[in-house]
């Protein structure tokens, strides 16, 4: 049996190539997910790991918890803790060290690198006067407020020189520094591509923390102390409840850790396309065995005649599946190596911000390749091979064991009726529940296995109503109607891999137009301003960018937003404080109960969900503790619906500022006299220093930006989902290719009888075509239910949510739907015009 097995691979190998495609790309997609995740999870670690190769026990600020202390207790690190932690037993030396984000702008002006990697620091000097940190490449180290030293690496690529002066922005205006040192480092950031200034350390504090504080305090340890022993050395030096220290290595370990949880986000999600296009080659592979099992039904029954038993027979075709499984397996790790290194290579190629480093092939990663391959190959070939010996030997050898009983038919179309009602029941109920994902993903899985089930019942009147159309193409349009309809399961297994793609990209689709359509009303709706002016990195804004927009003349009214910590009860909670006179003109809230009114003095107004979950109402008090320790009493005046850019408690400026002890903008809105025009917005750019670092965005720029990032999205997931498409054409290729070899004296017979090539190839397309529009339409059928569905729960989070059907995009997907079918028509009809007559007549 062992014989007969590999022999029958060796026979058909032209036949299970396009399983052998099928199952290589499901598992190159997998091994290439986990080649790439793990070759950047390891360049990331590795290039982390070097930031702390002269740390041994960091100090840093202590973190306060919803129960610590006041918010005006917050701890100090000074020159004082400083210097104390250098006197420590067993500490060589100690560093202060400060950093935030810095923008610099390229010759152009333009900004350099991402916001979130293009950082700012201290060239803190030693004994000897310079930093280890930073070894100085060309230059010296900066002194003085007007001076900073840059990477080696940016500056090489901005094209920058000792000498040069360089536009740079910290927190909002722009500051012109003279270029004093270009050096050398190991630092992460610069290693991912990321950019570092330095500035001496009083300039450094002043930018990023209050003058004469450190951000965190690096201790080197002395040769031959631990970190262990330092730390423990510096815990007896520290404030009480100020400060807390950490080693190195705890902090690089935690570092590494933070690094695989944020990759298994996108390893999950990679390998859950894998997963779709798996699952789609499960049908490619079971008809392929259904097929191939059909073919040599007498083959089989003479092995049972001869003494083989039912077992037998089924380990014989499990036999062959995992061969293929191996040979698919093997090929599609290779491939998946190579998706990898391409992967890596594309990220660094377009500028993304990822480390040096080799690539990782990791042994778990080979041997899921290899489970994968063969698991999902004999799985899918148990059933067909379990039905071939069941088949008696006398009844295979008679050919009378084709067609399934009445009794089969009625009993799998009631199975199926009674999930899929089960299941779209179950996303019915889920769609009025608050938290009913659980529910709607289990209605969606049986409703989708119901369908499933029940399409070789639906393959019937839907391809029938294709029949006027075919019928113009004459006979050839009525034989590929009944082509289509003759073997309904194969039908079925053939146009559902096609569905599970379609439904994908259409709910996918609708899902992403809505939530694009429901956050572009929320933002631009609520909005009254013209412009809102922020930082390109979302960063805070220095409050000098809002004093310099409220004196332009065409100014006509304008509010920073501030976020500053309080505690209310036991509990931290943020005041966003706004510019009171002037609120009312520049946003439009929907108030549920009381109004804005005039936020002033100790006036409040807070979002409806804050001010359900507290139970607060219109005149209710609030005892509040400011971010400097202060106590004080609010009074809501109104609740409104809350949305992307407002929420939370809202109140007067002039009342929150006294209690802030760094006073920086989250943003700044605008409204001015004549509207948003390029002229307007050239002004505002020109009144701010042409600063690279700021985003000014009027409501056409801000829905622009959302429909980028959803665009963005959707082609990703389309690229991704492309994986499944394509497998399902290897499927109808597959499909008809097999069926053009079963029927090749049905076709000798058509030809010798008058149809002539053209005709054939005319036939083979059409039930091609019909099969994949068959498909199609379920797909996009499903698809829509389901992102309607998933719609009315996100509509319970987004409330401008509105539901928008892509008619134009889903009358791609169903011409996308036909092009696969001729597509995939054209060798299968090639193959059958080449067919000679006289041998096809004859073949068994």
């Amino acid at each position: 049996m062992f014989r007969t097995a590999l022999r029958n691979v060796l026979a058909h190998k032209a036949r299970l190539l396009m399983t052998v495609l099928a199952v290589m790309l499901g598992v190159a997609f997998v091994s290439g997910t986990l080649v790439f995740t793990s070759t950047i999870s390891d360049a990331y670690q590795a290039s982390s790991q070097k930031g702390y190769d002269n740390v041994d026990v960091a100090i840093s600020p202590r973190s306060q918890d919803s129960h610590s202390s006041a918010p005006g207790a917050t701890p100090r690190l000074d020159q004082k803790l400083l210097d104390k932690a250098s006197l420590v037993p067993g500490a060589a030396s100690a560093t202060g060290t400060v950093f935030g984000f810095t923008a610099i702008a390229d010759t152009k002006g333009e900004l350099i690198g991402d916001g979130f990697s293009t950082l700012g620091g201290n060239y803190f000097p030693g004994k000897n006067g310079q930093d280890a940190r930073y070894p100085m490449r060309g230059g010296t180290a900066p002194k003085g407020p007007h001076e900073f030293a840059l990477d080696a690496r940016t500056a090489d690529k901005a094209g920058y020189k000792v000498g040069d002066t360089v536009r740079i922005s910290v927190d909002g205006p722009v500051r012109e520094q003279k270029l004093t040192g270009i050096f050398t480092t190991d630092d992460g950031t610069v290693a991912a591509g990321g950019s570092l200034a330095l500035f001496d350390t009083p300039t450094a504090q002043k930018l990023f923390a209050t003058p004469g504080e450190f951000t965190e305090i690096d201790v080197k340890a002395a040769a031959g102390t631990s970190q262990t022993a330092l730390k423990s050395a510096i815990d007896k030096v520290l404030p009480k409840d100020g400060a807390e220290a950490t080693t190195g290595k705890q902090l690089a370990d935690e570092q590494a850790k933070g690094i695989a949880q944020s990759m298994e986000g996108m390893k999950n999600g990679l390998l859950a396309f894998a997963g779709i296009a798996l699952f789609v080659g499960i049908f490619i592979i079971a008809n392929t065995f259904t097929m191939l099992v059909a073919q040599r039904t007498k083959e089989l029954a003479l092995l049972r005649a001869v003494g083989a038993s039912r077992r037998q027979v089924t380990r014989s075709v499990l036999l062959e599946a995992f061969v293929v499984g191996a040979v698919a397996a093997v090929a599609g790790l290779a491939a998946g190596i190579g998706i990898g290194a391409g992967l890596r290579a594309l990220m660094s190629s377009t500028g993304a911000t990822v480390p040096d480093g080799p690539l990782v092939i990791e042994p778990s990663t080979v041997l899921a390749s290899l489970l994968v391959g063969i698991m999902v190959t004999v799985l899918a070939a148990w059933l067909p091979g379990r039905r071939a010996a069941k088949i008696p030997p006398v009844a295979a050898m008679n050919s009378v064991h084709a067609s399934a009983t009445t009794k089969s038919l009625v009993v799998r179309n009631t199975i199926g009726a009674l999930f899929a009602g089960a299941g779209a029941a179950g996303v019915l109920v889920a769609t009025g529940m608050d938290h009913g994902k659980v529910v709607m993903a289990g209605g969606a899985v049986l409703l989708l296995i119901g369908v499933f089930i029940l399409t070789p019942l639906l393959s019937r009147p839907l391809i029938a109503l294709a029949s006027p159309v075919l019928r113009a193409f004459g006979i050839a349009g009525s034989l590929a109607r009944q082509n289509a309809v003759r073997n309904p399961r194969r039908t079925a297994a053939t146009a559902s891999a096609l569905m599970v793609g379609l439904m994908l990209i259409t709910g996918l689709t609708v899902i992403a137009g809505s939530v694009q359509k429901g956050l572009d009303k929320m933002a631009t709706d609520a909005l009254k301003a013209d412009y809102v002016v922020s930082m390109a990195s979302h960063t805070p804004l220095s409050p000098d960018v809002a004093k310099k927009i409220a004196g332009l003349g065409e100014v006509t009214a304008s509010s920073p937003l501030r976020n500053s910590p309080s505690r209310i009860g036991t509990d931290t909670a943020y005041l966003t404080g706004v510019n009171g006179q002037d609120f009312g003109k520049l946003t439009r809230l929907d108030f549920t109960k009381g109004s804005l009114g005039e936020l002033r003095g100790n006036r409040a107004v807070v979002d409806d969900i804050t001010a359900k979950e507290k139970g607060w109402q219109p005149g209710s008090r609030i005892p509040v503790t400011y971010e400097d320790g202060k106590k004080g009493t609010l009074t809501i005046s109104g609740v409104y619906q809350g949305n992307q850019m407002i929420n939370g408690i809202v109140l007067d400026n002039a009342t929150l500022a006294p209690h802030q002890k760094q006073i920086t903008d989250m943003r700044v809105m605008v409204k001015t006299t004549g509207g948003p025009t390029d002229a307007t917005k050239d002004s505002l750019v020109k009144a701010l220093g042409k600063n690279p670092a700021i985003s000014i965005e009027d409501k056409q720029d801000v829905s622009d930006g959302i429909s980028a990032k959803f665009t963005l999205m959707l082609n990703m997931l389309y690229g991704l989902l492309a994986m499944a498409v394509i497998v399902a054409v290897l499927g109808v290729i597959n499909t008809l290719a097999m069926s053009v070899f079963e029927r090749s004296q049905e076709i000798g017979m058509l030809r010798a009888i008058g149809l002539d090539r053209r005709g054939i190839k005319r036939m083979v397309r059409l039930e091609s075509l019909v099969i994949s529009l068959f498909g199609g339409v379920l797909g996009i059928g499903l698809g829509v239910f389901f992102g309607w569905a998933a719609g009315e729960l996100i509509s319970g989070t987004l409330s401008t949510y509105e539901l928008v059907l892509p008619w134009g995009r889903m009358g791609i997907f169903l011409a996308m739907a036909a092009l696969v079918g001729v597509l995939a028509a054209l060798w299968p009809a090639r193959r059958a015009a080449r067919l000679n007559m006289l041998a096809a007549i004859k073949a068994e």
